[in-house]
């Protein structure tokens, strides 16, 4: 964590927020109305898979300040640059074209902004008696981070913020608020989806964290009761996580159909060249030929995109899906007839499945 600072730091990081991406709101304490500021550059932009707080060290020079300091700050903000964004169901290479937008020279990655997490959850008591913030009050931090994401160092000529899974629930309301905003939303199809979820190490504890919430959020859209969540075995689990990262992708899809670009990641990979010359279309980006002649030998292909000092190539993704396959038969199978279940018991997951395809 960084270590506190005297209040000289804090008018000097609120001078330079609204001219330069060094100065970065990394957090927000809604509770004490606070914004941690925390000094940044553009190589620790590309090299952190997470702004969250992994990207804080003893080392980092950060102070917090009230968050009407940085919402007047915000205001000043000019030569803002486009901003569009990157929504994923989870595990389905959004860090990689995150990564391979890096190279374009043309793009600041923002990847898994915390106070994007923070917004949702926001967001999801909007209206309700535990709100912290009013309807206006949201709108106010809704505003501010929109103007704090889009500014960028001389070389950028957009920001591409791309988001964690869950923040997906929110891609409509950020695209109806940002006008100019679009957005590429990855995903894959149910059995494969479930084949990559199965086979991460650390994916029961990934899936039992975001299961209430997501829980949750599908149960409010369905009107028969769910199986409960402790009921659920792992491949339902994984099943279920599809299901309601895949319903937020067709609530944007339909809002906003000309500003979202879905991509299947196996699609992608099975032509990165095509795949990213529609990606830098979609985002107004230049098509620079000798990068689109060079990116499916990019070395970001090669590597772990959350972890590059770790090995992994479409090869080996494809190996450790087929071991999935073996090892996780019967969870896929569950996972998958629980999805065959609820289909045909509810019209909206039905549409859901046959839209994005299960």
């Amino acid at each position: 964590m960084p270590a506190p600072q005297s209040e000289s730091i804090s008018a000097e990081f609120l001078a330079r927020l609204p001219v330069s991406p060094d100065i970065y709101a990394q957090k927000l304490d809604v509770a004490r109305g606070l914004a941690l500021l925390v000094q940044l550059d553009v190589d620790a932009y590309q090299a952190a898979s997470f702004l969250d707080d992994r990207i804080l060290t003893t080392a980092t020079k950060g102070t917090w300040v009230p968050f009407a300091r940085v919402v007047e700050a915000a205001r000043l903000a000019s030569d803002l640059r486009p901003l569009h964004f990157i929504f994923h169901t989870g595990h389905v290479g959004s860090t990689l074209v995150s990564r391979l937008l890096d190279a374009t020279g043309h793009v600041l990655s923002l990847r898994e902004p915390l106070t994007l997490r923070t917004l949702a959850d926001s967001a999801d008591v909007l209206g309700q008696p535990e709100s912290l913030l009013s309807a206006t009050q949201f709108d106010v931090l809704l505003e501010t981070l929109l103007r704090l994401w889009s500014r960028g160092y001389d070389a950028t000529r957009s920001v591409v913020l791309k988001a964690t899974s869950s923040a997906g629930r929110l891609a409509a309301p950020l695209l109806a608020k940002h006008e100019t905003a679009r957005a590429i939303y990855l995903n894959l199809q149910s059995e494969p989806y479930l084949a990559t979820l199965l086979a991460g190490q650390n994916s029961p504890i990934d899936l039992r964290g975001h299961g209430p919430g997501r829980m949750r959020r599908l149960q409010a859209r369905i009107g028969t009761a769910l199986t409960p969540l402790h009921t659920l075995s792992l491949g339902e689990l994984a099943a279920m996580s599809w299901l309601a990262e895949t319903w937020s992708q067709r609530d944007a899809m339909r809002e906003f159909p000309e500003r979202t670009l879905a991509l299947d990641f196996d699609r992608f990979l099975g032509d990165v060249r095509r795949s990213m010359e529609r990606v830098l279309r979609h985002f107004g980006l230049p098509g620079d030929p000798k990068y689109l002649q060079e990116v499916a030998r990019n070395p970001v292909l090669t590597r772990y995109s959350k972890a590059p000092e770790h090995a992994y190539t479409p090869d080996i993704r494809a190996q450790v899906l087929n071991d999935s396959r073996q090892d996780n038969r019967e969870e896929i199978r569950k996972g998958l007839d629980w999805l065959e279940r609820l289909g045909k018991a509810d019209a909206g997951v039905a549409a859901v499945i046959e839209t994005v395809g299960g």
